[in-house]
């Protein structure tokens, strides 16, 4: 124990060292390694790799652990484990190192994109989705979209077909045309573009649901409860859209409304960035929650 508080103090003293004597460009290089460490976290947060990286800490925590404490047998085992650590990530790492070299070679400075203003961005790609969204309501053809927020929904990307493409109502149109190769699945919006088709979501495990509620609902449901995601439900029996949010369903939307009501309803709910987190996680991990904001969704609509 001794010997870990005496390594606590020095790693302090060579910060303090650090940081009394450091330059303007030490400063840009910490800002540099800093940005490049942030990207690689918000990549692997989209990617099955994430999970990967956690079990890698925990080996290097008790790697430093066992030497700390002396433990010969666990450190000669994790000693092992790293001294190979370096041929091993890159074999286990390989598709994300590819996919990041990709985009690195396709990013463009003067791409006409980064000088659009995001928030018209999102709300011209929410008209022409609720513009889709009533003719889809008129036809009785069921669809199911989820529109990205804060929280990456990488793990559902890899469950679709990622397609990236603008937003356009034909194009939506296209993806939930019956018998389409990608009708049979949710379909993914991030940024306002239309990121992935096809998706499978979790199904609530709710069993408070009203059973009138089909799988495309309860779909929409799990996947609120799962993030902070909005989703826009087209249903194809009753031709009904709704929209759900953290657990709570809103009814009643259609094809007239959905050029207006739908519009604003759906733009508030994806710009609203400073909601609480902790308040937003309290109800997403309540089991109680999201049913009695169903149930109450539910006799409004019918009143």
């Amino acid at each position: 124990m001794s010997a870990l508080l005496n390594g606590v103090s020095a790693l302090w003293n060579q910060i303090v060292y650090a940081v009394s004597n450091m330059r303007v460009f030490d400063a840009i290089d910490i800002i540099i390694i800093a940005l490049i460490i942030y990207k690689a976290i918000e990549f692997l947060r989209e990617s099955r790799a994430g999970q990967l990286v956690k079990g890698i800490v925990l080996l290097i925590i008790l790697y430093i652990l066992a030497k700390s404490c002396e433990l010969a047998v666990l450190g000669w085992v994790l000693s092992s484990i790293v001294d190979s650590a370096i041929i091993a990530i890159a074999i286990i790492f390989q598709p994300e190192i590819r996919r990041i070299l990709e985009r690195m070679g396709q990013t463009s400075i003067t791409s006409s994109r980064l000088f659009d203003s995001k928030e018209q961005y999102i709300s011209d790609s929410i008209d022409s989705i609720t513009k889709a969204a009533g003719q889809m309501q008129d036809a009785k053809i069921g669809a199911l979209i989820v529109f990205e927020r804060k929280t990456q929904l990488g793990e559902i990307i890899n469950t679709g077909t990622v397609i990236d493409a603008e937003t356009s109502v034909s194009m939506v149109n296209n993806i939930f045309f019956p018998k389409s190769p990608l009708h049979d699945g949710a379909l993914i919006v991030r940024n306002g573009r239309l990121y992935a088709a096809g998706c499978i979501l979790p199904l609530t495990s709710n069993q408070n649901i009203s059973s009138r509620l089909g799988t495309r609902h309860r779909a929409a449901i799990g996947m609120s409860e799962n993030s902070d995601a909005v989703v826009l439900v087209v249903s194809e029996e009753t031709g009904n859209i709704s929209v759900v949010c953290d657990g709570q369903i809103k009814r009643g939307f259609n094809s007239v409304s959905a050029g207006v009501e739908l519009r604003k309803y759906l733009f508030d709910d994806i710009s609203a960035k400073d909601e609480n987190k902790f308040l937003s996680f309290i109800k997403r991990i309540n089991p109680f929650s999201s049913s009695k904001k169903v149930k109450e969704a539910e006799s409004k609509n019918e009143k």
